[in-house]
């Protein structure tokens, strides 16, 4: 699935889903290192759980985040 991000540095999120389980997620833009990070701490994890992790985090000012966004997407999936 491909998600369009808003209000974020990063422009989309490719997700797969196997077996109830996230078994890959990448970001187009953002911050690369730190997006890295979160693909690797959410691969194996139940989307129920990278949501209730990842929802409502904010960079500085804005109202979302990467991370915010990853749980929105996923919550899509759903």
């Amino acid at each position: 699935m491909t998600y369009k991000t808003h209000g974020t540095c990063s422009q989309q999120i490719d997700i797969e889903i196997k077996d109830g389980v996230i078994d890959s997620v990448s970001f187009v833009g953002g911050c690369n290192g730190n997006l890295k990070g979160i693909c690797a701490l959410v691969k194996g994890m139940k989307p129920e759980d990278a949501i209730s992790k990842l929802k409502g985090i904010r960079c500085g000012f804005k109202e979302t985040s990467c991370p915010d966004q990853l749980a929105r997407a996923l919550e899509s999936m759903l």
